[in-house]
């Protein structure tokens, strides 16, 4: 029998005091860095509460998920009325269920003719684990192709592919007949031959410190990939929907890709992934392997879909996609007042600024926390701040940010 769990002596103080050493006590640890420990009480647009009511701005979007803000009213209302429904029904692909009729429906009117069928996830992980397979059923091949500081998900196949061989190590033996080859070197990509499976890259790289692929360099895979019978599966698990000023970073370069990875920013602060393919190629999942060749409960669950489809509707308003490239602007015309500022990377709301060194990094990141502004550095570069707002901030709200970072840049000495 479930009972109430009983007070633990050995905590004192604040309610905040409390669920700081529960925190530690109960929950599983997966931080790159010491938890922030930011003991959220509500949020709401830009903002974040926490127990003490001390206000943030969340100035990474929790990582690019909340790309309409924190519980934005059309994703609560879509909850609310999807609530009164049903929830979970079946396992994902056996009953017919609007939600997801409606939300692949319109991510298909978004994308190219080449990309008309959707299989839904829980996480962009599980996005990846997906198109891989899906390459091995096409070709029949084993090796796979990624990128230097790339970052695909921590599953055992997804962390196969990752471009730092330190954090792999300890994991090994993951996938086999894996090749990492350099970023944007459009020489290197002679090494993907008539033995490779699949390739698969970032349009731009979260974990290497928001770097972006040369459009050449995208064509040049491209007709590689065409060139050897590989499958080119792009990874947009944190630059789709709008982020980078475009629905989809890749519609700069004009290529295609045969699979794309979707998460994130996709479902309104709800989780869902998917991965995105041509109607002959997703059949083979249901052709060639009888049973569970890709499977998940809860994938496509009404709730996500709902908010995902309320989301993507609040993204193609005038209000939020036409006015991307003028917040990149006014973003970028702060930091360039900013010495310390040494480079700004990126496009749309998706940027990053190059300081000193990961030591100066780090301490402007703790001062912001302790003035009120949530930024953060990617996984393999913490020389880098990451911005990746909310696609809905207004400019009040890019100005207070911009002037809390300025002030915590001077504060930690940069």
């Amino acid at each position: 029998m479930l009972q109430e769990t009983p007070p633990d002596t050995a905590t004192a103080g604040t309610p905040h005091d409390r669920h700081r050493h529960l925190f530690k006590r109960y929950i599983a640890q997966a931080s790159n860095y010491p938890p922030f420990t930011i003991d959220a009480a509500r949020a709401e647009g830009v903002y974040l509460w926490d127990t003490d009511g001390k206000r943030y701005i969340d100035f990474i979007s929790s990582i690019c998920v909340n790309n309409v803000g924190h519980r934005h009213p059309a994703v609560m209302q879509a909850l609310e009325t999807q609530m009164q429904r049903y929830l979970h029904v079946m396992v994902y692909g056996e009953f017919i269920q609007q939600p997801q009729l409606e939300l692949a429906e319109a991510l298909c009117a978004l994308l190219p003719p080449q990309l008309r069928k959707v299989f839904f996830l829980n996480s962009g992980s599980e996005a990846v684990e997906g198109a891989v397979k899906l390459a091995r059923l096409k070709n029949h091949r084993r090796e796979i192709v990624s990128f230097a500081h790339s970052y695909h998900g921590s599953t055992m196949g997804a962390m196969s592919l990752l471009g730092e061989e330190a954090i792999q190590a300890v994991f090994k033996p993951l996938l086999p007949e894996h090749r990492l080859l350099p970023y944007n070197d459009r020489a290197a990509l002679a090494r993907i031959t008539d033995q490779t499976c699949c390739v698969i890259a970032e349009v731009i790289q979260s974990g290497g410190g928001v770097v972006e692929a040369d459009d050449a360099f995208l064509q040049a895979l491209r007709r590689r990939c065409d060139e050897t019978g590989a499958l080119l599966i792009f990874d947009e698990i944190q630059t789709g929907f709008g982020r980078s000023g475009q629905w989809f970073a890749f519609e700069k370069s004009g290529v295609v890709p045969d699979v794309l990875c979707l998460a994130k920013g996709m479902g309104g602060g709800m989780p869902i992934g998917a991965f995105v393919a041509g109607e002959e190629l997703m059949a083979l999942l249901d052709n060639e392997h009888p049973l569970l060749g890709h499977a998940s409960t809860f994938g496509g669950h009404p709730l996500s879909c709902v908010a995902a489809l309320a989301s993507l509707r609040v993204i193609a308003s005038p209000d939020v996609l036409p006015q991307i490239q003028a917040k990149e602007r006014r973003i970028r015309g702060h930091l360039a007042r900013i010495p310390a500022v040494e480079e700004v990377r990126g496009r749309g709301l998706y940027l990053g600024a190059k300081l000193k060194d990961a030591a100066t990094t780090q301490k402007v990141v703790e001062r912001c926390l302790q003035n009120g502004l949530i930024v953060f550095w990617p996984l393999f570069n913490k020389a880098v701040v990451d911005f990746t707002p909310p696609l809905t901030i207004t400019n009040d709200e890019i100005d207070e940010a911009m002037e809390i970072f300025r002030r915590s840049v001077a504060e930690a000495g940069a």
